[in-house]
């Protein structure tokens, strides 16, 4: 943890000063790491900008959201995880497809997926996780899991989300 700390500081990843070198430096040492290192890291680290993006919103423009209706909720969630994606890499962006609570949610240009050659293990962990827990923090019921990635060698970085119906809710397509 100290090698990769000397390199990132929190407050370096949370206002956007940390550079793309040491980024990818960083990201190419901790794939090498010997079992679930990379997995967990990455996790932790999507679950983290969701935090700070959900929480980044005015005090009104989280309980407005937490209002909505289920549908809209879901659609907003994802919606904010899009700004995510262009937030954490500005040559990132994201498309979402949701209909009738599933759907996929496309990463094109990822930081995390640029490698030399393809790896074992899927690289874009960090989105997986990123969606799931802002599906938390705007209280929907959903999953968010890495279906297929570039590093990996697919053509694409994607994410399937499944969103489930609220209880007691009339079910009403997305």
């Amino acid at each position: 943890m100290e090698f990769y700390e000397n390199w990132l500081r929190p407050a370096g990843l949370r206002d956007g000063s940390i550079g793309l070198a040491p980024l990818a430096a960083v990201l190419s040492f901790l794939r090498q790491e010997e079992g679930e290192s990379y997995g967990f890291v990455m996790g932790r680290a999507g679950e983290y900008a969701a935090e700070w993006t959900f929480h980044a919103l005015s005090g009104v423009r989280r309980a407005t959201l937490k209002a909505l209706p289920h549908a809209l909720r879901s659609r907003m969630a994802l919606r904010l995880a899009r700004g995510l994606v262009r937030d954490t890499y500005k040559d990132s962006r994201a498309m979402v497809r949701l209909r009738r609570g599933e759907g996929t949610f496309d990463v094109r240009g990822s930081i995390f997926c640029t490698v030399r050659a393809p790896v074992r293990q899927p690289l874009c962990i960090y989105y997986a996780a990123a969606v799931t827990r802002l599906f938390v923090l705007c209280e929907i019921e959903g999953t968010a899991r890495t279906a297929q990635c570039r590093g990996a060698g697919a053509s694409t970085c994607r994410v399937a989300v499944v969103v489930s119906k609220p209880m007691g809710e009339s079910p009403r397509p997305l």
